[in-house]
């Protein structure tokens, strides 16, 4: 038994960063690092449009009969 994260780069900052693919929030096949969804909340809020939600494990490694 082994563990899978995927890895990619943040479809807004560009950073390169490790997540669970069932679960980081996404648009259109393209992954959100943690530190843009927290950071782009208060603006969404702000403007009328609900917090982008994502579970304590989003940002954490599968065992790989998941995938």
């Amino acid at each position: 038994m082994g563990y899978v994260m995927v890895m990619s780069e943040c479809g807004q900052c560009k950073k390169l960063f490790s997540y669970n693919p069932h679960k980081v929030p996404s648009l259109n096949n393209v992954a959100f690092c943690k530190e843009c969804v927290d950071a782009a909340n208060p603006i969404r809020v702000k403007n009328g449009l609900p917090a982008i939600t994502y579970s304590k494990d989003a940002y954490e490694a599968i065992p790989e009969e998941e995938l």
